[in-house]
């Protein structure tokens, strides 16, 4: 378990060592943001070639007591099995890789060691919440991702659009995660009813799930209604409908910051997550069917809206949310492994189309598609590994996406029929906004008002690593290193062949609209206006958020104000500060420093005293 706590704080240590000595000098920040995620790959490879393999199929925990008290126990935990092991190398390999390609593309920036010692905050994060055995410790690190791409998205602060870009992202994961900490709250009261210490532990709170489950004193919608509000939680993070309005605009962030979010960190986080506690989901069919459907209709509607962007980065953002959702779908209809499975692959060939864009527009200075083109012989390298890339993630055999979607689907074609429909519709259209963007961008005659010329070594051989594992990642025998069963053995022809033809459409359609200038007919384009105007305004989702921000989050805010100004301030506050000033005022008067006036009173409420005790003899 060593090799696993140093594997968590070497990026940590990278950052303090960049905020401590590091800062003044570009060398060393990217040295030790470097070595330390370097140190942390290698430990985790040291995880996964351990001699008692068969250990990680049990799970090993380490855990320090940070509180203990009576009925209470808060512990700051690891834990090490075949999916921690998975993902922590998704994140330090293709962490160690994007990494190494900052060094070329922020080369001459002024927040360059800034840049690294957040990046190197941002991987000890991302692996707090992979490692995490239990749901305080994924929350503290759940909330340090949040904290980290908000300075990452923003990390050109002086620029308005990337400064409100990372307040957005900030603020709409609040508020999914205001209903992740309401589910937590709600586990951990649920999962001491049976007298026990309560806990957060995965692994105790998976034995307890199956009791509390079937005993009469806990409500069975209570466990689903907890599982609900930490499925908000991913909702933010993984950026599903309708909390995904954040991740297009974090594209104004630098590129390979981008590439991360969307590769191997904050987007993962969610997918992760539902993975992890998935014996938590799994227990309620109604919840699950929620999540599965959630997941289906974000990978169809963030797909439709890559179709009319012409941002290479926001192309890319609406295809991760689309792969999100694919992975949400797969989770929700019980396809653990697949999920993950796939989580894996789009980390390699999305962290490639990511630094591959962020290669175009380092040379081109611009990130509209409509301005480049002509790249394949100036940009080879680029270029090639940009196909690679997108053929994966279109689903080309025998390239890494066609292995992992397939198996989503194959899931899918299983359990929910017109969920499989959906999906292959979504291929489908993956395979066309790829052709559209790759025929625009890349073919054709070069439209750029600079001339396009290939990156430097250290950006080009991330790109041939990715572009590496991104064709052979379907033959790494991911899901039988997860769950022990063979890998591919049970491929459905009827899903493989059916979304290959599918997304085979889908770019040869793309190549010939936007190359060959094929026209459809008049009637078919007045009949798509519609949808395309749909498209454009993003399905008025940012519209109706505006309008409920002016018209109902402000009118509370005004009335919020009034109420404080008026009754908190000016009527408890200062009104009980004036009524004992006045009441001081009165008493003052009394106190007159006259031995005579003293007397007068004393004798005069004698009297009154007298008086009353007589009562009224007038009256007899």
């Amino acid at each position: 378990m060593v090799a696993a706590w140093v594997l968590l704080f070497a990026p940590a240590l990278a950052f303090l060592g960049i905020v401590g000595v590091g800062l003044r000098s570009r060398r060393i920040s990217a040295g030790l943001a470097i070595g330390g995620l370097a140190v942390s790959f290698f430990c985790a490879v040291a995880l996964l070639l351990q001699p008692a393999a068969h250990t990680l199929k049990n799970a090993a925990e380490s855990s320090l007591t940070w509180v203990k008290l009576p009925g209470l126990l808060l512990e700051f935990g690891i834990l090490v099995d075949p999916w921690a092991v998975l993902m922590s190398l998704v994140v330090t390999g293709v962490g160690l890789n994007i990494f190494i390609y900052s060094v070329g593309y922020m080369k001459g920036d002024a927040g360059f060691t800034r840049y690294f010692a957040v990046l190197s905050l941002f991987a000890f994060s991302m692996l707090g919440i992979v490692l995490a055995n239990n749901f305080v410790t994924c929350f503290i690190f759940w909330e340090l991702v949040g904290a980290s791409s908000y300075l990452l998205i923003g990390h050109w602060y002086d620029r308005p659009k990337a400064a409100e870009a990372g307040k957005k992202a900030f603020l709409v994961n609040r508020i999914a995660d205001f209903g992740f900490l309401l589910g937590i709250l709600l586990l951990w009261s649920l999962s001491g009813l049976a007298g026990e210490t309560k806990t957060l532990n995965y692994l105790e709170l998976a034995k307890r799930l199956e009791f509390l489950a079937a005993s009469p004193a806990v409500n069975a919608s209570l466990l689903a209604l907890a599982g609900g509000l930490i499925f908000c939680g991913v909702v933010g993070k993984s950026a599903q409908f309708p909390l995904h309005v954040w991740l297009p605009d974090a594209m104004e962030g630098p590129t390979p910051v981008s590439a991360l979010i969307h590769a191997a960190t904050m987007v993962a986080a969610g997918v992760y997550l539902l993975s992890r506690a998935f014996f938590l989901f799994a227990a309620s069919p109604d919840l699950m069917a929620l999540i599965a459907w959630v997941g289906g209709a974000t990978a169809l509607l963030a797909a439709g809206l890559a179709l009319v962007e012409n941002d290479i980065k926001r192309i890319l953002a609406y295809s991760t949310l689309s792969q999100l959702g694919f992975m949400v779908m797969a989770l929700g209809l019980g396809g653990r492994a697949a999920g993950i499975y796939h989580l894996t692959t789009h980390a390699f060939f999305k962290a490639l189309l990511f630094l591959g864009a962020g290669s175009v527009i380092h040379a081109l200075h611009t990130n509209d598609i409509r301005q480049m083109g002509g790249l394949l012989k100036p940009m080879p390298v680029t270029s090639a590994t940009f196909l690679v890339g997108t053929f994966a993630l279109c689903g080309i055999f025998p390239l890494s996406g066609f292995f992992s979607k397939d198996e989503i689907l194959a899931v899918a074609y299983a359990h929910d029929p017109l969920l499989w429909k959906i999906g292959t519709l979504t291929a489908g259209l993956t395979a066309f906004y790829m052709g559209r963007l790759v025929s625009i961008a890349f073919l054709g005659e070069s439209r750029a008002r600079h001339p396009a010329r290939e990156a430097p070594p250290i950006m080009t051989r991330p790109l041939l690593v990715l572009a590496f594992f991104s064709a052979v990642g379907g033959f790494l025998g991911i899901p039988h290193f997860l769950m022990g069963a063979p890998n591919h053995e049970e491929m459905n022809w009827t899903v493989a062949v059916t979304s290959t033809v599918v997304s085979a459409a889908g770019l040869g359609l793309a190549f010939a609209l936007f190359r060959l200038s094929w026209r459809p007919l008049p009637w078919l384009t007045r009949l798509a206006r519609p949808f395309l105007t749909l498209l454009e305004r993003k399905y008025f989702v940012d519209d109706l958020y505006a309008w409920i921000n002016r018209n109902v989050q402000q009118r509370l805010a005004h009335l919020s104000n009034a109420f404080e100004r008026y009754v908190i301030i000016g009527l408890w506050v200062n009104g009980t500060a004036k009524m004992t000033g006045l009441t001081g005022s009165a008493l003052r008067l009394i106190q007159t420093g006259k031995v005579q006036a003293y007397a007068l009173l004393f004798l005069a409420g004698l009297s009154l005293l007298t008086f009353l005790s007589l009562g009224k003899p007038w009256a007899r």
